[in-house]
């Protein structure tokens, strides 16, 4: 069976629940902590670690969805909270999917970036791509994500030693602890759940995004009752490339969203 336990996280701060959940082959601190550090003074704040991230062990078969979701708001109930908002980027915004579906009750409101409903052939098949690369060449690899992560406002400001620096500073973190996560994605399939999420969503997408490009978030936010749908310019790797703006526009969605929850 598989594990509903707590997942490690990262908690600070007090107030209302806040949980955020990282993407493929982050972690709690690289993708959140800027965020973290702007919120904590009036929520509390939950950055779980999916499996093979932070000290969470990596899943000894492929990762069940649903249960992941489980583990998640098992996460958020283990720090104290009851009811939360909930933000996920890219595999983050497709787990907050399931959470928000399977725990409505739990979720105050909901924040999806880069998320998506279904993975087809194409995003399939690049998934396939990264796994094979992280085996074999994960420098490799690290330079193919620069290309298609970031936005081209970001690629164009950078200069030969710039591009070497981000290629070594990508390849640091991958490891192949997170091909469950690599699995996990080529095989989602919200279609049965999106419709069950209750709570007022911010579906953001990126412009440039060429990992879950723009037309994923449209149908995702056509999905769920209560979405707005946000298209801001950059790439899938906004929160790495303008986090000030990103960060920006999580905190002012979940201020505005507290604010009439508590009223």
């Amino acid at each position: 069976m598989a594990s509903r336990e707590p997942l490690d996280h990262v908690v600070a701060g007090s107030g209302p629940g806040l949980v955020l959940i990282h993407g493929t082959g982050a972690d709690a601190t690289s993708n959140w902590e800027a965020l973290i550090d702007a919120m904590r003074d009036r929520y509390t704040v939950v950055a779980p670690n999916l499996p093979g991230a932070g000290d969470t062990p990596v899943d000894p078969g492929p990762i069940d969805l649903d249960s992941l979701a489980d583990r998640v708001a098992a996460t958020a109930r283990a720090a104290g909270l009851e009811r939360f908002h909930l933000v996920g980027h890219s595999l983050g915004s497709v787990v907050a999917t399931a959470v928000a579906a399977r725990h409505a009750d739990a979720v105050t409101s909901l924040v999806l970036h880069a998320g998506w409903v279904r993975t087809g052939p194409r995003e399939a098949f690049m998934f396939d791509l990264w796994a094979r690369l992280l085996r074999t060449d994960p420098a490799l690899l690290a330079r193919q994500l620069i290309l298609t992560a970031m936005g081209p406002g970001l690629l164009g400001t950078l200069d030969d030693a710039q591009f070497a620096d981000m290629a070594a500073g990508f390849t640091a973190m991958l490891d192949e602890r997170i091909l469950g996560q690599m699995e996990l994605d080529a095989r989602i399939d919200l279609r049965d759940a999106v419709g069950r999420v209750t709570a007022p969503t911010l579906v953001l997408a990126s412009a440039d995004d060429l990992v879950i490009p723009p037309h994923h978030q449209r149908e995702l936010a056509a999905a769920i009752h209560r979405a707005d749908l946000l298209q801001v310019p950059g790439g899938h790797g906004l929160p790495f490339e303008d986090p000030a703006r990103f960060f920006s526009l999580i905190a002012e969605y979940v201020d505005r969203r507290q604010a009439q929850d508590g009223a």
